[in-house]
């Protein structure tokens, strides 16, 4: 566990360095530039640094993997150390592009609060069309060996992608899906 989070440290370090000399460079060789040309081009240097750390873009977001599994509370630490939130689903399209990363990762639905009332991390309740696998959520069926069941995964190993939501224990490892809106 140290040396994955002496990794990211590394990693994030990295970036900041990069994001500083790319800044610096672009603001040297661009003075005469209008501030809406600098804020362009400040803005690429985020693009570029984001596709360097295999984030993915769609639609007006970009998107990143974990590609380690850690509990639900901790992605979504590492989500916010990236500067962005575990991933809020808001389209069809949205669902089945998520659904192509093949696996069983964290989004961020959760019922933690209140059981039974499922909110995205943003505080806002799920209104969105949901796409829970047939009989979910279940809390665990009832099963104590199950424990509360309070988070959610988007299962992509078994189901179809309208039907790819499965409540789980927060305590179990998962991927993540990390958002960045742009």
């Amino acid at each position: 566990m140290a040396d994955y989070v002496n990794k990211q440290m590394i990693e994030l370090k990295e970036v900041n360095q990069e994001n500083q000399n790319r800044a610096t460079r672009s603001v040297k060789t661009k003075t005469h530039l209008s501030g809406t040309k600098n804020y362009l081009s400040l803005s690429h240097t985020h693009t570029h640094t984001h596709t360097q750390r295999c984030w993915q873009k769609f639609e007006s977001s970009w998107y990143f993997l974990s590609t380690v599994k850690k509990p639900w509370r901790e992605s979504r630490q590492d989500c916010l150390k990236r500067g962005a939130d575990m991933v809020i689903i808001n389209s069809d399209k949205e669902q089945e592009f998520l659904f192509s990363f093949i696996k069983r990762a964290w989004i961020g639905l959760t019922d933690s609060v209140t059981e039974g009332t499922w909110k995205w991390v943003d505080g806002t309740q799920l209104t969105t069309p949901s796409y829970w696998q047939s009989q979910q959520p279940d809390n665990g069926g009832d099963n104590p060996a199950n424990g509360e069941e309070d988070c959610v995964e988007l299962n992509t190993e078994t189901w179809l992608p309208v039907k790819a939501w499965n409540d789980q224990s927060c305590f179990n490892n998962r991927y993540w899906i990390c958002e960045k809106v742009v």
